[in-house]
């Protein structure tokens, strides 16, 4: 979209964002992890309109915002774009979140009156985990406490980090040593209670190869959110909205109601 970034300082948080548009009706835009409001520029600009502003954010440690100064989780996160919209005057927007946004956007909607949310490929609920994960798990954190005992410092933590660099996920090793403990913390914090608190109407979009958060993750969502509605992308994944952005523009279009 081009938009220039701005930034924003809440209460020594720096927060950058862009806007478009000007109209009355705001719309906060949050991407998932690892990546940047340019990743969900396809989101902000399907949610633009002659009645909305969009305000497309960077999260803390993501693009031109600053990492977090501790080891932040999915409440303090939402408590940032919460301060956020208090400090814009910003008052019921409809809530995008992709993935990681996502869970900000059920914790935000599930307390604070909002117009609409929109859920793209989210997260939230916690995966069930099988046998063979938990064993390479413990096996990692024994080797983490072993390695250095058995092969000296230096050489126990190459084995580690190879033994990272193929177990863990790229989101995971591409990270910061805190950005690491942060994605940690929010990865095991499960939404599904606050599900049910949603009482605006609520817009899922899911690839049906989503991996990384199942297509049985979002039948969930519509089941326990009241007033929620699922279109599925046959064949897309992740970033379904990338995958489909003519569909997703559509979709959206429709969904706010836009003429």
């Amino acid at each position: 979209m081009g938009e220039k970034m701005q930034t924003i300082d809440l209460d020594g948080i720096k927060l950058g964002y862009s806007v478009t548009g000007s109209g009355p009706r705001p719309v906060i835009v949050m991407h998932g992890w690892g990546c940047t409001s340019a990743t969900v520029a396809v989101l902000a600009d399907a949610c633009t309109d002659t009645s909305t502003t969009v305000y497309n954010i960077d999260l803390p440690g993501f693009g031109i915002s600053p990492e977090p100064s501790e080891i932040w989780g999915v409440e303090r996160y939402t408590s940032v774009i919460e301060a956020f919209a208090r400090h814009k005057g910003i008052e019921r927007p409809v809530l995008v979140g992709h993935s990681f946004g996502g869970r900000l956007s059920i914790v935000y909607a599930s307390r604070n009156e909002v117009d609409k949310v929109i859920l793209v490929d989210a997260a939230g609920i916690k995966p069930r985990r099988s046998a063979r994960y938990y064993m390479k798990v413990y096996a990692f954190k024994a080797a983490k406490r072993l390695a250095p005992l058995f092969f000296g410092k230096k050489k126990g933590q190459e084995m580690i980090d190879r033994m990272r660099g193929k177990a863990g996920s790229s989101d995971y090793n591409n990270a910061s040593p805190k950005m690491r403990a942060v994605m940690s913390r929010v990865v095991n914090e499960d939404l599904t209670h606050l599900l049910s608190s949603i009482k605006a109407s609520t817009l899922l979009i899911w690839g049906t190869a989503d991996t990384a958060t199942p297509i049985a993750d979002a039948k969930k969502m519509e089941r326990l959110i009241p007033d929620a509605g699922l279109v599925e992308y046959e064949g897309a994944g992740h970033y379904s909205f990338l995958d489909r952005p003519g569909q997703t523009k559509a979709v959206i279009a429709s969904f706010l109601n836009f003429k």
